[in-house]
C-alpha cells in the first residue's frame, strides 16, 4: 500500500478546483481498504470516489482514500432479471452503456450522469423520471471503525429524493464497496414520461422506443444542456428541484402563474431549480471564473481558476437571490467540503 503526501486534487474533482491531500492511498482492493482502516496516526479520513459530487473549498489536512475497487459480476440469474453486482470504482456512464451492449434494462434513462456507481446509493441518483432506487437491490459496505462489512437492502438504505442512510444516520459510517442492481432481460419498462424526453424521441422520428433509444436521447439532451467536466468544471446539478407543500405551491403559482411543476401525489410538488435561477436573470452569469452555465441554469461552472470558495461565494448568490423572488430556499445537492 503507497501512501504519498500533498498530492494535488485537480484531477481527482469534476470541477477541477486545485486542492491538495496532506495523505493519499488509492484502494484497488478489498484488503487495502481494510489494511488503510488500520492505519495510526493519520489525520482525520477523507473518503473519494470520483469526484462528481463534491466542491473543495480548501485544502485537506487529511488522509484520503481513493476508493479504486473495480469489477462486476452476475450473482443472480433468471429468464427475466439479473442482479449485477458493480465494485464502487466503476465509472457510471462507462457501466450505463455495457449494461446496454448485453441488453440489461433499467439504467438507460440515467445515462451520462457523472461519478462512480459506489456513490450512487449516497444520493440516489437519478434523471427523467427514474432514480437509483427503482433498480437497486442492495450494496456492500464497510463500517470505518471496526472494518467489518455488512449488506444493506434497499429498506434499509432509507432512499428520499437525492438522500439515503448513507447521507444522515450512516454519514460518515461507511464506505460502499458494491452495488447490487435488478435489471432486465426483456420485457423492458420504459419511462418516457419527462416531457424533454419525449420531444427528443419525436424529432427522432421513434414512437416506440427500445432502452437504446432512450439512452441515446438522454445523452442527446445532457450533452446540449450540460457541459463536460473534462472541458468545463463542474459537479452537474449544484442544486436539488425544491419540493414544497400544496399550500406553498399555490400561492406561488398565483403569483408566478407560468412557474412549471411536477405533481409528486403526495400533496408536493417539484419545482424546477433552474427555472428559478433563469427567472432571477443568472443564467449565462459569469463572475471572474466562476459562473452560471449558458445552457443550464442549474449548473456551476469553473471557467479555469476559480477557487473552491469562489463556487461557493456563487451558490451563495444564487440561493440568496432565488429565495428573494420567490420565497423558496434552493438546497445544495453538491457536498460542500470545508
Amino acid at each position: 500500500m503507497n501512501i504519498q503526501e500533498n498530492i494535488s486534487l485537480k484531477d481527482y474533482n469534476t470541477f477541477g478546483i486545485e486542492a491538495k491531500a496532506r495523505y493519499f492511498i488509492e484502494i484497488s482492493s478489498i484488503e487495502d481498504l481494510k489494511e488503510a482502516l488500520k492505519l495510526k496516526g493519520y489525520p482525520e479520513l477523507f473518503i473519494l470516489s470520483g469526484g462528481s459530487n463534491m466542491l473543495l473549498t480548501q485544502d485537506l489536512n487529511r488522509l484520503v482514500l481513493f476508493i479504486n475497487l473495480k469489477g462486476k459480476a452476475l450473482v443472480e440469474e433468471n429468464d427475466k432479471e439479473i442482479v449485477l453486482r458493480v465494485m464502487a470504482g466503476e465509472n457510471w456512464h462507462d457501466l450505463v452503456l455495457w449494461t446496454l451492449e448485453k441488453g440489461y434494462g433499467g439504467l438507460q434513462n440515467m445515462a451520462l450522469i457523472p461519478g462512480n456507481t459506489g456513490t450512487a446509493p449516497i444520493q440516489n441518483i437519478g434523471a427523467y423520471g427514474v432514480e437509483l432506487k427503482d433498480i437497486f437491490a442492495g450494496c456492500e459496505a464497510m463500517e470505518i471503525q471496526t472494518s467489518k462489512t455488512s449488506y444493506f437492502t434497499k429498506e434499509e438504505c432509507h432512499f428520499g429524493y437525492r438522500d439515503s442512510f448513507f447521507k444522515k444516520e450512516g454519514k460518515g459510517k461507511y464506505i460502499i464497496t458494491s452495488v447490487d442492481l435488478l435489471l432486465s432481460k426483456k420485457e423492458h419498462k420504459i419511462n418516457m414520461g419527462y416531457a424533454p424526453l419525449k420531444e427528443e424521441l419525436l424529432q427522432q422520428g421513434i414512437n416506440t422506443p427500445d432502452i437504446s433509444d432512450i439512452a441515446q436521447a438522454v445523452i442527446a439532451i445532457r450533452s446540449r444542456k450540460l457541459p463536460d467536466p473534462k472541458e468545463l468544471g463542474n459537479s452537474g446539478s449544484f442544486f436539488k428541484n425544491p419540493v414544497i407543500p400544496e399550500d406553498d405551491f399555490k400561492k406561488l403559482k398565483k403569483a408566478h402563474p407560468e412557474l412549471p411543476s411536477y405533481a409528486l401525489g403526495n400533496q408536493t410538488h417539484k419545482i424546477p431549480a433552474a427555472w428559478l435561477i433563469d427567472q432571477c436573470g443568472l443564467k449565462g452569469k459569469r463572475f471572474g471564473d466562476a459562473g452560471v452555465h449558458k445552457n443550464q441554469a442549474l449548473v456551476l461552472v469553473n471557467y479555469g481558476l476559480a477557487s473552491g470558495e469562489d463556487i461557493l461565494n456563487l451558490a451563495r448568490l444564487v440561493q440568496s437571490q432565488v429565495k428573494e423572488k420567490f420565497g423558496v430556499l434552493l438546497e445544495p445537492e453538491v457536498n460542500i467540503i470545508s
